[in-house]
């Protein structure tokens, strides 16, 4: 038997259960598959979802904590308290059940689903992709007019169809504990070569638990692992003290792309998400601007699939859509390297004391924002004086084009 659809994505997550659903909700025929047998396993983010992305799918019952306030610690030990407790800033959520839910939503407005399936060969023709789908031990035949990867960091599309790799790899660990010195609603983040070199770690507070982890770039940790530095970060730095009663009831780890992808298409293939190295890289977040990815790309999807032309000059147009978001996670970047990853620890020291006066902590709370923090960077380079120090990569990551 062949089964024949008009999409299929790879990849049961929260970004490919979104996709699905709005391909499903146009009157597509759209199957998705998933590898594992259960949605939302294995867990391997900080589960933050940013107001933006819970407004398009509404699933407030999923958060465990509503965070709307940060505490963030210099290596000296500077500490910078930000946030209104009326504005919420992001949502730390249950990300099983939310990546269910996003799933059961799109397989009610029609998606099938395979669990225990994941493609073994896939062969771009005329008219349709063939599929060959070990499903449950068994090999099935599609065909599909279009063929979605949002298969995460390490892509079987992508790797399948040799459509290259994300500009950075970052990698992360990170685990869930009883026991932390928080405060509710408000999470930690601290700095410094020996606690995340480059980069940052955090503590999340998630309902009765809390998430603390690391991420780095791989060639930044040298000799030691992310353990390690979660490690140091627990037991040896300034603020061991908090972690004193810390017991560990979970353990994640996994990559987190960045850089998206030149050529996010090929004839009749396109990659979402993680695949497609999606990833903010001031966060590491890739929620918010998968369904970013998902809600600019849909209407043009739509146009294509009436006429089954997804021609190679159709999906290089269909890449180019994509242009603005590249520019904004490029100046994103560029503003994360000028005053986080190129900036050694006394540096930082020297950025916090900035930052910790009540003039700049008023500025952070008027414009900060997780998700662009374009605005508050061209502020603070206009009227803080001493940022000027950094203002050579930072201005180009302003002006970028």
């Amino acid at each position: 038997m062949i089964h024949e659809y008009d999409i299929v994505v790879v990849g049961a997550g929260p970004i490919g259960g979104y996709l699905s659903g709005k391909l499903s909700q146009s009157n597509h025929r759209v199957l998705l598959i998933e590898e594992h047998k259960e949605i939302g396993r294995p867990f391997q983010c900080a589960g933050l979802v940013n107001p933006g992305a819970m407004a398009k799918v509404g699933l407030y019952d999923t958060a465990l904590t509503r965070i709307w306030g940060a505490r963030m610690y210099s290596p000296s030990g500077i500490k910078i308290e930000i946030g209104n407790p009326d504005i919420t800033r992001t949502w730390s959520v249950c990300r099983k059940i939310f990546d269910e839910r996003v799933v059961m939503d799109s397989v009610a407005n029609g998606t099938d689903i395979w669990l225990s399936s994941q493609p073994k060969s896939a062969v771009i023709n005329d008219e349709y992709v063939e599929m060959v789908i070990d499903s449950n031990g068994s090999e099935r035949i599609v065909r599909t007019k279009l063929l979605c990867g949002a298969d995460g960091a390490h892509s079987w599309v992508r790797r399948n169809f040799k459509m290259g790799r994300p500009k950075e790899m970052m990698i992360g660990l990170q685990i869930e504990v009883t026991g932390y010195d928080t405060e509710d609603g408000k999470l930690d983040l601290f700095t410094g070569q020996n606690v995340a070199p480059g980069f940052f770690s955090w503590a999340i507070p998630s309902g009765e638990t809390t998430r603390i982890g690391i991420w780095s770039k791989p060639n930044l940790l040298g000799e030691k692992s992310c353990e390690d530095y979660l490690n140091q970060l627990m037991f040896e730095s300034p603020w061991k003290n908090k972690f004193s009663n810390c017991k560990e009831v979970g353990r994640f780890c996994g990559p987190v792309p960045s850089g998206i992808l030149k050529n996010l298409t090929k004839e009749r293939i396109i990659l979402f998400g993680d695949a497609a190295g999606i990833c903010k890289p001031t966060t590491g977040g890739g929620i918010g601007p998968g369904f970013k990815q998902v809600d600019l790309l849909l209407p043009m999807i739509n146009n294509l699939l009436k006429d089954n032309d997804f021609s190679a000059k159709k999906m290089k147009l269909l890449s180019q859509e994509m242009n603005g978001m590249r520019k904004n996670h490029r100046r994103k970047k560029a503003l994360r390297d000028a005053f986080v990853t190129e900036v050694d620890d006394n540096e930082l020291n020297e950025i916090f004391a900035i930052w910790a006066r009540p003039e700049v902590i008023k500025l952070i709370n008027e414009l900060g924002d997780i998700e662009n923090p374009i605005p508050l960077g061209v502020k603070m380079l206009k009227d803080v004086p001493e940022f000027r120090k950094y203002a050579g990569k930072a201005a180009l990551a302003i002006l970028w084009s």
